[in-house]
């Protein structure tokens, strides 16, 4: 209960009423995901900070409303801490939980809490925040965090109750909000207000509320969850991977002739290893090419058709489970597809989305991939299990996202296994980093090689302007087409291939030696044969590959090494 003494001050809260302010907090955030989602600098659609927030503040009650009724304010803090570092997903999210964890160590062990106690909770809030980010940057959630934890502190000390002290803090919250343009040049561009800061306001208006006496309920949202992958019956066949090693080996005349024996083909390397992956009907065929130019090592081939039936398999049986208990926690929508394990300790475990990507990382070896990607970025608590799922007590961890990198990086800690973060931030990174990894390799060999094999590939990502915006100097109109090169918005236009052309160019691809083209549920394979031969006609030179993801959101996603 909160109690309030004369003139209506409300000098404690006790465990229940911090589990309630909470509860209304996450209803707050939640009804204004919408608008915090379109502060997003780029106009891409994949604006997430608002969803990842609320994701991240729905574990925290979830776990908080597990308390005993009569928990004290310091039980119920920490359980909101562990909720929301368990369900923390994203960069906002991640930052989301550490504010909640040093909320909970300031109140820990209190059965209540007064204004003076909150106001030290959330200056440990935002400096817990500001430990846990590697290069902290101002204009930022961190900012409206410190400085609204500032005038909590200030409003504290002049003798101001828990009502006040929030007042105070939310309006300073909405001071600081506005002064993020000034602090970070490239929200002035886009003339928004910093997204995270903006959902961190959020969260302390839904503070307010509870202790003004204002009800907020959660309305229930479809969590962005990651369609299960189908393959056509057409695509079945072998999946086909295997080193070639020699001398002065002729990598361009392999890979035109791994390309015309199938689909997904991949060729990387240099004149003494090679290796290849491609997608045949007839393996002995690719097997027999390949042998003229060196000899062959670490062949497997695996009948698609095999692991698409045992897919389906483990769906049903995974349906059948859920059906039974009849509740679907957010946890069990996302599906782990084990391929077979390789020999040895260690697993790899990816995080991709779209049909095609999902099947060529489990081709590549992946023992777990989790359904994730933008808008649909997994929790610590989705890699954590994926983790535990994988065989052996060593995992690899590709995320495959910038934006899911924090999330890995805090899953590391909460497993007993070995985990190491790969940090790759995009599809085609990914897929360097597994073409790198050598199953008779050690750990830090193979770690060592598939960071610096992600490090060498630049990745083109294009789409469509969902708003007007400017950005980097380009003046963006909604509905364009836009490309970003390694995150920053380099190209717009009228045409996708257009604007991949000119992206491909800011990433010096007439010095590269291989392209990739992959393209997602946007665009056909002729519209991707048609900009793989723009692209050849354009840098002759260059070797072009084309790979059927079935990612969303981007209809071109192109790897340049």
């Amino acid at each position: 209960m909160t109690r309030r003494s004369r003139a209506n001050r409300v000098d404690s809260c006790d465990g229940p009423a911090l589990r309630a302010a909470l509860q209304i907090a996450a209803g707050w955030l939640d009804a204004n995901v919408d608008q915090i989602n379109a502060l997003n600098v780029f106009p891409v659609p994949d604006g997430d900070t608002g969803s990842n927030m609320s994701l991240t503040m729905r574990s925290a009650v979830a776990e908080a409303s597990g308390t005993p009724p009569n928990a004290t304010a310091g039980a119920v803090a920490r359980a909101a801490a562990h909720g929301a570092l368990m369900g923390a997903r994203g960069n906002s999210g991640v930052i989301l939980s550490q504010i909640l964890r040093g909320l909970a160590r300031g109140l820990d062990d209190k059965p209540s809490f007064g204004a003076g106690d909150l106001a030290v909770a959330l200056a440990e809030g935002a400096a817990t925040a500001y430990r846990g980010v590697i290069k902290p940057v101002e204009g930022t959630i961190l900012t409206v965090a410190r400085e609204s934890a500032a005038e909590a502190e200030t409003t504290a000390a002049a003798g101001g109750d828990l009502r006040e002290l929030l007042t105070a803090v939310v309006a300073a919250g909405r001071e600081s909000l506005a002064r993020t343009p000034s602090l970070l040049p490239v929200l002035a561009e886009a003339g928004v207000v910093d997204a995270g800061g903006q959902g961190y306001l959020a969260f302390l208006e839904g503070l307010l509320r509870y202790f003004n006496g204002d009800n907020v309920t959660i309305v229930p949202r479809e969590e962005p969850v990651a369609r299960r992958p189908t393959v056509e019956q057409g695509q079945y066949g072998y999946c086909t991977e295997f080193l070639l090693r020699g001398q002065a080996l002729d990598v361009e005349t392999l890979r035109r002739e791994v390309a015309v024996q199938g689909e997904s083909a991949l060729v990387v390397g240099d004149g003494s290893v090679i290796r290849v992956h491609v997608h045949t009907f007839d393996p002995g065929a690719v097997l027999s090419a390949a042998a003229r130019f060196g000899s062959l090592h670490s062949i497997k081939i695996d009948n698609m058709a095999d692991q698409h039936r045992d897919y389906l398999l483990s769906v049903q049986a995974e349906e059948v489970a859920r059906d039974s208990v009849g509740i679907r926690p957010v946890q069990a929508e996302r599906a782990f597809l084990p391929s077979s394990p390789p020999d040895g300790e260690l697993s790899l475990v990816v995080v991709a989305s779209g049909s095609g990507c999902t099947q060529l990382f489990r081709s590549l070896g992946a023992a777990v991939v989790v359904p994730g990607g933008q808008t649909m970025n997994p929790s610590t608590r989705d890699l954590i299990e994926a983790v535990e799922s994988a065989p052996g007590q060593t995992v690899v961890l590709l995320p495959n996202n910038g934006n899911i990198v924090p999330t890995a990086q805090q899953a590391v800690s909460m497993t007993n296994k070995r985990v190491v973060v790969v940090p790759t931030l995009s599809v085609p990174q990914g897929v360097s980093a597994m073409m790198a990894y050598n199953f008779e390799s050690d750990l830090d060999s193979n770690v060592r090689a598939m960071s610096q094999a992600a490090e060498r590939v630049r990745t083109v990502e294009t789409t469509r302007a969902v708003r007007a915006a400017k950005v980097d100097g380009l003046q963006v109109e909604e509905g364009a087409a836009i490309a970003l090169l390694d995150g920053q918005l380099v190209a717009t236009g009228a045409d996708l291939a257009e604007v991949a052309l000119t992206a491909l160019a800011r990433a010096s691809a007439g010095d590269a030696e291989l392209v990739t083209v992959i393209f997602g549920e946007a665009a056909s394979r002729l519209d991707a044969e048609e900009l793989s031969e723009s692209i050849s006609r354009r840098w002759p030179n260059l070797s072009v590959e084309v790979v059927d993801g079935g990612q969303p959101h981007y209809p071109f996603i192109i790897s340049v090494e």
